[in-house]
């Protein structure tokens, strides 16, 4: 009955109207009376140790309502999906550019502004690595007082070795992709006050409500039940709305002034609040035989989080279950790795984790048959997973499996005669 009233059917997307009328609101978009504006300080250094932050020129300037840096954050000072890595606001160092280390809440934006200009942040810099295959080595500069790798994941099957040594062709190469910024068209904003019952109000586009209650409680010392969390409008997410951006630093000021705070972040200072798409580097070692069949893969792949884990140990498993691609390769070692780095943190965006490796295992795919003379359609088509494969961490597949009839679909469309090209080869 749901198939029938929802799957293949054309449905109305219940926002659609409001936004290509304009009526939509974002937290942007909001107002209310004796509402302040707030503002944050970000540092143009990777890696600081902070000596000092003066605020008094700040919050001698009329009309500046509140300065907070991190001695005023009372709950925990930490925030993230899988580990509290991320300072709400940091206070002995600095770890990347994302970090904030002020707060600002002042009558006009622009006061906000000229407050945050005077802050006066003295800092050591400290020796940064960029490279998350550096960031490995036992020497490299610690993002955070331990080892830089938090995450390693090994799928093994079969033997690789043995598997190698009997395949008629190898091929080896390196593979990188670089970091993405999500550039969702709404940049983050947040409007956050108290209602007539003390309850603290969050307004906030985001992709993961109940969780922002629990952190901002976490951070504020606050009962949950004290915080409601209202989803605006969200103008594109793509995964870059699952961590913490402007919530409880919202939260803060309206805590401390007691009045309704927005915050409205420009382009720039966006792009340094949210996660980005792990840059991965992936070593890959595919062999086969005369036929083209996969008789083995090695993998190493190396994900880049930057300074805070977010998603990070999902992601790099989703990687590394994803290393072999579509195709039945009986014989398998994959090694997947998450590093922090001094880089701008990453995180969730579309994919998860399964974006990365097609570039690696499909290039792969493309040179083997290149070097046995083979359609590229082919190679694909005799390695094809199917109903009843068994993928490299064992399971087996018993159901929608539909890679074979999609790509009779595509062949098809580009005029392609699959019986020419495959010679009646099957993977059975």
């Amino acid at each position: 009955m749901v198939k029938e009233r929802i799957i293949g059917q054309n449905t109305i997307k219940v926002d659609a109207l409001s936004k290509v009328t304009g009526k939509a609101q974002y937290p942007a978009d909001l107002e209310m009376a004796s509402m302040l504006y707030g503002r944050l300080l970000q540092l143009d250094v990777a890696h600081a140790r902070i000596i000092s932050i003066d605020t008094n020129d700040a919050q001698n300037i009329p009309g500046v309502k509140a300065v907070l840096t991190g001695k005023d954050v009372p709950g925990l000072n930490g925030q993230g999906v899988l580990f509290t890595d991320m300072p709400v606001l940091s206070a002995q160092r600095v770890r990347s550019i994302n970090d904030v280390v002020a707060l600002v809440a002042a009558e006009t934006q622009d006061i906000a502004q000229e407050a945050i200009d005077s802050i006066k942040v003295e800092y050591e810099e400290l020796p940064a690595v960029f490279d998350a295959e550096e960031a490995m080595k036992e020497d490299a500069p610690r993002v955070h007082d331990k080892e830089n790798i938090i995450y390693h994941l090994k799928i093994r099957k079969g033997n690789v070795q043995e598997a190698f040594e009997r395949s008629a062709i190898i091929v080896e190469d390196v593979y990188t992709t670089q970091m993405v910024d999500h550039a969702f068209l709404q940049p983050e904003s947040c409007l956050a006050y108290l209602d007539n019952r003390g309850h603290l109000v969050v307004h906030i586009a985001t992709q993961y409500i109940h969780w922002d209650r629990y952190e901002i409680a976490r951070a504020l010392n606050m009962p949950v039940h004290k915080i409601k969390v209202v989803n605006t409008a969200v103008g594109g997410a793509f995964g870059g709305r699952e961590d913490m951006t402007l919530q409880i630093r919202a939260a803060l000021l309206a805590l401390k002034t007691g009045r309704p705070v927005k915050i409205v972040s420009e382009r720039t200072e966006s792009f340094k609040l949210h996660s980005k798409r792990h840059p991965i580097k992936m070593y890959y070692k595919t062999g086969a035989d005369a036929q083209g069949r996969l008789t083995a893969l090695e993998a190493k792949i190396i994900g880049d989080t930057g300074a805070y884990a977010s998603w990070a140990p999902n992601i790099m498993r989703k990687a590394a279950i994803h290393a072999t691609g579509p195709y039945i390769i009986p014989n398998v070692m994959v090694d997947s790795y998450a590093v922090y780095t001094n880089n701008p943190f990453a995180g969730a965006m579309r994919g998860f984790g399964a974006a990365q490796p097609p570039l690696a295992h499909e290039s792969q795919m493309d040179r083997i048959a290149e070097k046995l003379g083979i359609h590229p359609f082919k190679i694909r088509w005799i390695n094809a997973m199917e109903e009843g494969s068994q993928t490299a961490t064992g399971q087996t597949l018993d159901a929608s499996v539909g890679l074979k009839e999609c790509m009779k679909v595509t062949a098809a469309a580009a005029g392609w005669d699959i019986e020419e090209l495959t010679g009646g080869c099957s993977n059975g």
